[in-house]
Order: C-alpha cells, then sequence, then structure tokens
C-alpha cells in the first residue's frame, strides 16, 4: 500500500494590536498587512522551490477572547467592537480578499 507524501500545513499567529487610526468606518493596520504579505510571499517562493505545501490558516478571521491576555490583543482580520459586537473589516481584511481572488498574483 503506497502512503501519500506528507504536506506541510502553516498558519500565522500574530501580529496583535497593529491597529492605526479608525476614521470614516475603516480600521488601519498596515503593519498586519506587511507582515501577512513577508509570510505569505515566503510561502509562495517555498512552493515555487518544491517545499510540499498543503495549505494555510490565517489566524484569526476576529478579535477575540484570548485566554491568557482577555480581550487586549488584537489580532483578527476583523475588528470587534466588544461593547456593541459591531464587526469591521480592517484594511488588511480587504488585502486579504485580494489575494485570494488573484491566488496570491499581488505577493
Amino acid at each position: 500500500m503506497a502512503c501519500a507524501s506528507p504536506s506541510i500545513k502553516c498558519s500565522t499567529t500574530r501580529p496583535t494590536n497593529t491597529l492605526g487610526s479608525s476614521r470614516a468606518g475603516r480600521v488601519h493596520d498596515g503593519t498586519r498587512i506587511e507582515f501577512l504579505h513577508s509570510y505569505l510571499h515566503g510561502l509562495k517562493r517555498a512552493a515555487a522551490e518544491g517545499i510540499p505545501l498543503g495549505g494555510y490558516f490565517q489566524w484569526s478571521l476576529m478579535d477575540n477572547f484570548e485566554w491568557a491576555e482577555g480581550y487586549k490583543p488584537r489580532f483578527g482580520l476583523v475588528h470587534v467592537d466588544f461593547a456593541t459586537q459591531k464587526r469591521t473589516l480592517k484594511d488588511s481584511a480587504y488585502w486579504y480578499r485580494e489575494v485570494i481572488a488573484t491566488h496570491g498574483a499581488n505577493l
């Protein structure tokens, strides 16, 4: 019986608290975009060099409660106002949407 070749699954964990100003209903988080661009570009390069990447999982979709730090860290692509539960897409969410739509062509 033949076994399938193993592949690597990757996930990010941070950065956190990279929020810039919030104007006109937008949440600016340029540092997160820079981090994700660098990270995903590295994965794209590794795949081009033959590393068997089987998937990538973005952590986290929304700001959430963290057991060790409570509600302080904010590393989701969607900002959550915990008082009102309003969700607002961060600039990184719009950027990541384009990465997905172009299959990484903009990396």
